[in-house]
């Protein structure tokens, strides 16, 4: 039989599990933005030149920078979600994995 406080502790070690996952640094984050715009991009200019694809994806990437969602990423994304999204091979795939 569990002894009171040993459920205690038990539950306790259990609540706090999640916080002590590995958390997204920032240089993930610009991985996931880096992902993301090559997605995008890749998606909405399937036929799109070398040149266009650069504008394109620097463009979503300043897109990123001015987002609070991006600002908050590192700290807040786990390493399952940034796997995931990194796997990702659309752009709806992707945010489905940091949703």
């Amino acid at each position: 039989m569990i002894r009171p406080l040993s459920l205690v502790a038990l539950t306790a070690f259990v609540i706090a599990l999640p916080a002590c996952r590995k958390k997204a640094t920032q240089a993930d984050c610009d991985a996931l933005v880096d992902r993301y715009a090559a997605l995008a991009t890749q998606e909405a200019l399937p036929d799109a030149s070398a040149d266009e694809v650069q504008v394109a994806q620097t463009k979503v990437r300043a897109e990123a920078a001015n987002d609070d969602d991006f600002r908050a990423c590192a700290g807040r994304v786990t390493q399952e979600e940034l796997a995931c999204a990194m796997k990702a091979q659309s752009p709806d795939a992707f945010e489905a994995c940091l949703q």
